[in-house]
């Protein structure tokens, strides 16, 4: 079945679809049709949003809130076709995309409560007869350009805080992945927000992205992509002084050492490299191992990665889904094909896909410099490196552009500690898989992984889509 899916500008869905996503387990599948949006098109739907703002940031905060409660009621009556459409759209297995909706449900309800909570604080001046207090204010008209990778969850989580902090919205989904987005953005008209204050524009980062980046009326984007994208919108948005938020590459790396349980590593490494396909931002990439526990490391991992099972992520027994795309697999078989001609040893999965289907690749004897142990792959592929040492490894983790996430695996509290000081990244797991966060604390890298700047998501979201004003008030 393939449904039509249209522009959301000023509370009319508009827009003739042109864009065909297929199936990725089943590419002769029609899934949807979308527009491709033109300048004209984010043009009226920044005038939507721009007209649309002042009333809704004139609305109390709790009545901002109750939308999003209500929207996410829709959802969760929803939850099964959502993630149904999910699996069509992006390749998930059934389990990852119910989980994944089951995040954006959370996400409305979590910044919908939010609503509830005070903002501002009173504080003591030395000035007699004068209280000082700050209030927090929207920053106007937000864009958010999401990926392809969560299709609802990073635009609910980018959505949901500039919502009920009083902001109006346009949201530009990965061309890819235009479904998912739709269904978050109906479920929010139907629970009573008003029109114009979200938009959605379908179409590619090259028209639609960049005139939403020039447009003097956006005071905030947020992007979640590739370094090079984020890299350009950077400077397109820092030249007239508007806020950028940066969500960009990973490669990202664990650490196992000596006094690490082999088995359970093996597990963690697993779980990180492979499960949602290693398509992830915070997907395990590279791993490097002490002498005592490398070779056996090397063969629990490959053992571990029988466990997953590539098929359509609809079928039973299917543990994981399609690489996304034609475009995503050759990319991943190329790095593959370039490790192995680089020396690397293929100890499970290889450069053999069944169509979109890749199976979980383990590469041992990988060279610290070659492009697996140094590039972002995107894939369910992993890199095992042997260190001398503790300190080594962690010299070799951070020796990287990127510094979104790293790992370690160790039963030494001190060990712990230091790697957690001394990681340069910016969330940090000991004993626990790169991926996954819990929504209520803030997420974000550093160096080429970020700008650096603001967090997402928990209340640190809030302080991207606000901005503090101080009153002195005399009496």
């Amino acid at each position: 079945m393939t449904t039509t899916v249209q522009n959301l500008i000023g509370g009319r869905w508009t827009g003739d679809p042109v864009t065909v996503r297929r199936n990725p387990a089943r590419p002769g599948e029609e899934v949807a049709l979308s527009p491709s949006a033109t300048p004209a098109d984010v043009d009226a739907a920044l005038t939507a949003a721009q007209e649309a703002q002042p009333a809704w940031a004139a609305l109390p905060a709790p009545a901002r809130g109750a939308i999003l409660l209500d929207a996410a009621d829709l959802l969760r009556a929803r939850h099964a076709d959502v993630a149904a459409d999910l699996v069509r759209e992006e390749g998930k297995t059934l389990a990852e995309a119910k989980g994944e909706v089951r995040r954006a449900i959370d996400v409305l309800r979590f910044f919908g409560s939010l609503a509830w909570k005070s903002s501002g604080e009173v504080l003591p001046s030395g000035l007699p007869a004068t209280t000082i207090f700050t209030r927090h204010e929207p920053v106007g008209v937000a864009a958010l350009i999401t990926p392809w990778n969560f299709p609802i969850a990073i635009p609910a989580w980018k959505a949901a805080p500039a919502l009920v902090s009083g902001n109006a919205v346009v949201l530009k989904p990965a061309e890819l992945t235009p479904l998912s987005a739709t269904h978050l953005a109906s479920a929010l008209a139907e629970a009573g927000l008003p029109a114009g204050v979200l938009n959605v524009v379908h179409g590619s980062g090259a028209v639609a992205g960049d005139a939403l980046a020039r447009d003097r009326r956006v005071a905030a984007l947020s992007f979640t992509g590739s370094t090079a994208v984020g890299l350009g919108l950077h400077r397109t948005l820092s030249e007239r002084r508007a806020r950028v938020q940066l969500e960009m590459g990973g490669k990202n790396a664990y650490l196992v050492v000596d006094d690490a349980d082999v088995a359970a590593a093996a597990r963690i490494v697993a779980a990180g490299a492979f499960g949602l396909t290693g398509q992830a931002c915070t997907a395990t990439s590279r791993v490097y191992c002490t002498p005592g526990v490398l070779p056996a490391f090397v063969e629990a991992l490959a053992k571990e990665s029988e466990a997953f099972v590539p098929g359509d992520g609809l079928r039973e027994g299917t543990t994981m889904g399609p690489v996304v795309s034609e475009q995503q697999l050759d990319t991943d078989v190329t790095a593959i094909r370039q490790a192995r001609a680089d020396g690397a040893t293929v100890v499970a999965g290889g450069a053999d896909p069944d169509g979109q289907l890749l199976g979980p690749t383990v590469l041992a004897d990988v060279a610290h410099e070659s492009g697996v142990a140094k590039e972002e792959i995107f894939g369910p592929v992993v890199a095992v490196i042997g260190v001398d040492s503790y300190e080594e490894g962690l010299a070799r983790v951070n020796d990287s552009p990127y510094g979104l996430t790293a790992g370690v695996c160790t039963t030494n509290l001190a060990t712990a500690h230091h790697f957690a000081a001394h990681a340069q990244v910016g969330v940090v797991k000991v004993n626990r898989p790169t991926t996954g966060l819990d929504l209520n604390v803030p997420f974000g890298g550093v160096k080429d992984s970020s700008s650096n700047t603001f967090r997402e998501q928990g209340t640190a979201a809030l302080d991207f889509y606000t901005w503090s004003k101080t009153v002195y008030l005399g009496h």
